[in-house]
C-alpha cells in the first residue's frame, strides 16, 4: 500500500480556486492552503491574492442566493411583495401635492403538482382587499382553466402587471373601460369573479402562433357577490405572434354592469356594459412600442379612445425613455369632450426589484379648459 503526494504544479487555477471555496464551506482554512501553495512555489503571492478575491466574491454570490426567509408548508409556496410609493405635483387650483402609497402587495402562489396551482394576492394600501384569489388547472398547453378572482381577459394593458407599466399610470381608455377607477361599475383594479379557458391554438416549437382566452364572469367587480342581476358576462380575447417580440390583440367583452358612477338616471340600475379593443405591442431589447384601441358603451352612451406609447433604453435594461400620446373620448355624441394627454418621462431600473419612474403629464381638454397638468415620480421596491 502506498499513497500518492498531490502534485500543485499541475492543478489547473479554476480547481485551485474550487478548493479554496469547498475549504471555507468544510470551515477549513483557506489561508493555509494558499500559504502552503506559495511555500511549495506553485503559485505566487500575486496568484494567491488573486484567488483571494475571486473566491470572496464567488461565495457572497453563495450567500446571496440562499432564501433568507424559508417558508414551511406542505406544498411549495412562492411568496412576492412590492411597494409603490409616489409623489405627486398638481397644477390644478385646489389640489395639493404629496406622497402617497399607492400600492403595498403580497402574492403567494402555491405549486401543489404540475397541473394544480393557486394564487392569492392582498394589497394594504388604504384599507386591506384581497386582489386576486384563484386556482388553476393545466390540462396542457392548449387547454388551462382558471377559476376565481383574477383580470378579465381584456387589453393587453389591463393584463399587464401593475409592476410592469411602462409608465406610472394607466392609459386613459384602459382607467375608464376595463374595470378600473373611472369604469361606471367603479374601480375593481381590472378584475372580476368567474371562469377563464385559455391557451394556444397554434405552436410553433415552444412559440404560441395564436392563443386564446374565453370567460364567464359576475360582472359586478371583486370581493362581492353577483347581486346586480342574474345574467353573466362574456369576455373573449384572441393573441397573434408573428414574429418574435410582436404581439397582436383582440378584445370582446359583453355584458350588464350595475352602475354605480354615471349619470344620475343610471345609479344603481342594470345596463349595458359592452367593449370592444383591439391592440399592438413590438418589443426589441431597446426599443419598444404599444398602441390599443378600445370603444365602449355603458347604457347608451359610446366612448372610445385610443393611445400610442414608444419607449428606448439608452442604457440597456436600466435607463428608459418613454413619450405616449393618450386621447380619450367619454362621449361620442357630443362634441368638445375629448382629453388628451402628452406624456413623457424615464424608467430607472436599479435592478430586477427596484424602480424609479418620473413622468410629466400635459392634459388638454376640449371645451372648458383646466391648467392641470400634473408630475408624477414613483418608487418601486421589492421582494
Amino acid at each position: 500500500m502506498f499513497t500518492k503526494s498531490v502534485d500543485f504544479m499541475k492543478l489547473p487555477f479554476s480547481l485551485i480556486l474550487f478548493l479554496i471555496i469547498a475549504a471555507e464551506s468544510y470551515s477549513q482554512s483557506s489561508n493555509d492552503i494558499l500559504n502552503l501553495l506559495i511555500n511549495n512555489k506553485t503559485i505566487s503571492q500575486e496568484q494567491a491574492d488573486s484567488i483571494r478575491a475571486e473566491g470572496a466574491i464567488k461565495q457572497q454570490n453563495i450567500e446571496a442566493g440562499k432564501k433568507i426567509f424559508p417558508v414551511a408548508a406542505a406544498r411549495q409556496i412562492q411568496i412576492f411583495g412590492y411597494t409603490q410609493i409616489r409623489y405627486q405635483a398638481l397644477e390644478e387650483k385646489g389640489k395639493k401635492d404629496g406622497f402617497d402609497i399607492r400600492k403595498a402587495r403580497l402574492d403567494f402562489t402555491g405549486i401543489l403538482t404540475p397541473y394544480l396551482s393557486s394564487r392569492l394576492v392582498t394589497d394594504f394600501a388604504d384599507k386591506p382587499k384581497i386582489i386576486d384569489a384563484y386556482a388553476e388547472i393545466k390540462f396542457n398547453d392548449y387547454f388551462n382553466l382558471t377559476l376565481g378572482q383574477f383580470k378579465i381577459p381584456f387589453s393587453a394593458e389591463n393584463l399587464t402587471s401593475d409592476r410592469k407599466l411602462d409608465i406610472v399610470d394607466f392609459s386613459q381608455i384602459v382607467d375608464a373601460l376595463v374595470f378600473r377607477t373611472n369604469d361606471v361599475i367603479g374601480n375593481q383594479n381590472g378584475r372580476d369573479i368567474g371562469i377563464q379557458l385559455g391557451g394556444a391554438l397554434l405552436k410553433k416549437g415552444t412559440s404560441n402562433l395564436l392563443e386564446y382566452r374565453i370567460g364567464v364572469f359576475n360582472g359586478s367587480g371583486i370581493n362581492i357577490a353577483d347581486t346586480a342581476n342574474k345574467s353573466k358576462d362574456i369576455t373573449s380575447r384572441l393573441i397573434i405572434n408573428p414574429l418574435k417580440g410582436l404581439s397582436l390583440g383582440v378584445s370582446y367583452y359583453n355584458g350588464w354592469g350595475k352602475a354605480v358612477k354615471p349619470s344620475a338616471a343610471y345609479i344603481g340600475k342594470n345596463q349595458a356594459h359592452d367593449r370592444f379593443g383591439v391592440d399592438i405591442s413590438y418589443t426589441l431589447p431597446r426599443l419598444s412600442f404599444r398602441w390599443e384601441y378600445i370603444k365602449g358603451l355603458d347604457a347608451n352612451i359610446e366612448k372610445d379612445g385610443w393611445f400610442a406609447l414608444l419607449g428606448y433604453y439608452v442604457v440597456p435594461q436600466k435607463i428608459q425613455l418613454i413619450v405616449k400620446y393618450d386621447l380619450y373620448d367619454k362621449d361620442i355624441s357630443v362634441n368638445n369632450n375629448i382629453t388628451t394627454n402628452y406624456v413623457g418621462g424615464i424608467n430607472y431600473n436599479f435592478n430586477s426589484w427596484a424602480r424609479l419612474q418620473a413622468f410629466y403629464t400635459i392634459r388638454e381638454e376640449q371645451g372648458t379648459k383646466i391648467d392641470n397638468n400634473i408630475f408624477s415620480i414613483q418608487y418601486q421596491i421589492g421582494f
